[in-house]
């Protein structure tokens, strides 16, 4: 039971106030006067005023409660390592022995382990969670069992008792670990930069180790190994092979003693990306879908587009006097002898052999395919007169020979089986309007030698022709009439998507290759895609994961030559996807999950915090402490021990409340005390009569 004093006022406490003020005037006008009853004048303003107040004398019946003690256990992958499950395990019983020893005290626990998307470890996050499902009140302290490697250290809780770490791990423990410290996320391909990387041993390694190997390897490519000095900072140079994701791989072998091996790897996967697309287009004469190919290419800001058209072939004699000419000379020896090999394409569009290019420039054409390069070839009926280009050298690389014959009739073109499946123009049909892409009216009749037909004119003449040549690539658009598909006549057809994945698949880009298998990872959801141009189904995928585990999937076809599954993974890291001579590597989160980034168990992050409650950092492996209570204010971090703040807390159960005074009395108190001024200051007065 708890008595105190409370107060009920009759009226505001401004009012009192105020009668309080006006009281302590009269009182001092009394004393001013000299009335000898001044004191009994007070007192009687007094009891006025404590029957204004109202005092009650409040007595409460208590109930007391138990102090809670919250326990905070850390079961991320870092407590994996080494022994510091069976510590924790070891610290947890011992805190539960404990704190059943102390009185009227109770346990919380909350275990955590990693936080979602590679979060790490959030023991502070669990613990301010823990604290808002407590009565703050009723907390005496709170324990953490962590290995210290805590990433939401920018958390405070607010605690209202001591907190103690009681720290895993062990103080000889050591690790190696491979860090890349500044990887882009795009790069230019064929462009050099620098990756920054270090090699190191941190907490208490053996001496005499100085020098490591270190495996690189980009996508699937057979690994090479460099030896580098360990813990230096190392410039490693890195020119990116190919437009896309390039995965590269970096690793240094395990060594015997050190905590884990899963930070002895990274991966990081860096999107390869064309600085300028720089395009050579050669028209032979003006025509309808000259300006359409113009409008294309300088329509994308990322192209460098150089365009000849041939305005005055050597032929044409009219009499216009030379100095009246104002047309740029085409600067044939600088485009096709000095400068050929900067170009990622060059479009010959209804170009035909008039003597302005040499024989032995067409033949720089060829080695130009034939060492990388890209050429289309968008035909007229140029194409089968005795001036055609396939009169000339680049008949060697060029897939559909000419039959002279032109057909000039109204046709859809149309998609072959392979067309349907071919990533060029996979799904186009979809997106044709109602009726079928509008009809061209002109075609080139041609007959295949080599490559691949994926779109046909009418009577199945072949009307879209890849193929590739030795390191390089040859395509042949045998019409001249894809204009009207950009002038949206008869609802037009996708010709800014045709050229598009064309010239895409010209310059090599991975997504647009025939035979692919590819992977994108969206949180622990894996998708693989195949595609094949193959009748046979490709088969199943090996899938070996970051342990050396191997899972078989099954790929379903999804639309004609595209199979795809979706696939989650079990954990964090690099895995390695293999279907008979395709090989893929991605990563799901990072190779080494932030986890693992930093091992060694250490409790100068979470010092600070404790310290600030006057509880603190005891390793395990000196010996599990024991838990005293002790009193607000005091240390509560001894030598063996650690302590919690007995809190004290109750509930109360019933109140009762007893007026100090009935109100009558109030007033007979301050009558009687009025009366007895009056009568000493009527004798008083008598007296000096």
């Amino acid at each position: 039971m708890s008595a105190s004093l409370a107060y009920a006022p009759l009226v505001g406490w401004g009012v009192i106030l105020a009668l309080a003020g006006l009281a302590l005037a009269l009182l001092a006008l009394a004393l001013w006067r000299g009335l000898p009853g001044w004191w009994l004048r007070g007192l009687a303003l007094a009891a006025l005023l404590g029957a204004l107040v109202n005092p009650a004398l409040q007595e409460e019946e208590r109930a007391g409660l138990s102090d809670i003690v919250i326990l905070v256990v850390d079961e991320s992958a870092s407590q994996s390592l080494g022994d510091r499950r069976a510590q924790t395990a070891a610290a947890v019983a011992a805190v539960e022995a404990e704190v059943a020893a102390l009185p009227n005290t109770e346990l919380r626990i909350h275990r955590l382990g990693d936080g979602e998307e590679d979060a790490g470890t959030l023991a502070l996050t669990a613990l301010a969670e823990a604290l808002a499902e407590e009565p703050r009140a009723r907390v005496a302290g709170a324990i953490l069992i962590t290995d210290g490697r805590t990433h939401d250290l920018g958390l405070v809780p607010n605690l209202p008792a001591p907190l103690q770490v009681l720290l895993t791990g062990h103080e000889d423990d050591w690790d190696r670990r491979l860090v890349v410290k500044n990887a882009p996320a795009f790069a230019i391909i064929g462009e050099e930069f620098v990756l920054d990387l270090r090699i190191e041993d941190v907490g208490a390694p053996p001496p005499g180790a100085t020098e490591v190997a270190l495996t690189i390897s980009v996508d699937a490519e057979e690994p090479a190994t460099y030896t580098v000095p360990l813990n230096e900072d190392l410039e490693l140079p890195v020119t990116l092979p190919h437009g896309g994701a390039n995965v590269l791989q970096f690793s240094v072998a395990p060594v015997e003693g050190e905590l884990t091996d899963r930070n002895n790897a990274t991966a990081i996967q860096i999107n390869g990306v064309r600085d300028r697309l720089r395009v050579l287009l050669v028209s032979g004469e003006p025509h309808a879908g000259e300006r359409v190919w113009r409008n294309l290419l300088k329509s994308d800001a990322s192209v460098d587009l150089v365009h000849f058209t041939i305005l005055r072939p050597p032929e044409k004699q009219d009499g216009v006097p030379v100095e009246e000419l104002s047309l740029i000379a085409f600067p044939t020896r600088e485009l096709f002898v000095e400068k050929i090999e900067e170009f990622d394409l060059i479009i010959f569009d209804r170009y035909r052999m008039r003597g302005i290019l040499p024989m032995s420039y067409i033949e720089n054409v060829v080695n130009y395919v034939r060492n990388g390069g890209t050429v289309l070839v968008a035909a007229g009926p140029e194409y089968g007169a005795v001036d055609s280009l396939y009169r000339s050298p680049l008949a060697q690389i060029l897939p559909v020979a000419p039959t002279a014959q032109v057909v000039e009739e109204g046709f859809r073109p149309k998609l072959t089986d392979l067309g349907r499946r071919h990533p060029v123009t996979e799904g186009l049909e979809e997106a044709a309007p109602e009726g079928g892409w509008g009809r061209w009216f002109r075609a080139i009749e041609v007959e295949q030698l080599d490559g691949q037909v994926l779109m046909t004119g009418p009577r199945d003449l072949p009307l879209l022709v890849l193929n590739r040549v030795d390191q390089g690539r040859v395509a042949v658009l045998a019409s001249d009439h894809a204009w009207l598909w950009g002038r949206g006549y008869e609802g037009g057809g996708p010709q800014l998507e045709l050229l598009r994945r064309l010239a895409h698949w010209m310059l090599k880009e991975p997504e647009l290759e025939e035979e692919t298998l590819t992977a994108t990872v969206s949180g622990e959801a894996m998708t693989i895609t195949r595609r094949s141009m193959l009748e046979e189904p490709p088969g199943p995928v090996t899938i070996t994961g970051p342990d050396g585990a191997q899972v078989v999937v099954e790929m379903p076809e999804v639309s004609p030559g595209k199979h795809e599954t979706v696939w989650l993974a079990p954990a964090l890291g690099l895995y390695r996807l293999e279907q008979g001579d395709l090989v893929r590597v991605i990563a799901v989160g990072p190779a080494a999950p932030r986890e693992f980034v930093e091992t060694i168990a250490s409790g100068s992050d979470l010092a600070p915090l404790a310290e600030a409650t006057r509880g603190g950092v005891t390793r395990i492996e000196a010996g599990l402490p024991d838990i005293r209570a002790v009193s607000p204010g005091r240390p509560a971090l001894g030598r063996g021990w650690i302590g919690v703040t007995p809190r004290e807390a109750y509930l109360t159960t019933d109140v009762t409340v007893v007026p100090f005074l009935p109100a009558w009395a109030w007033l007979l108190l301050a009558a009687g005390l009025a009366v007895l001024a009056w009568l000493v200051e009527g004798r008083k007065g008598a007296k000096a009569g």
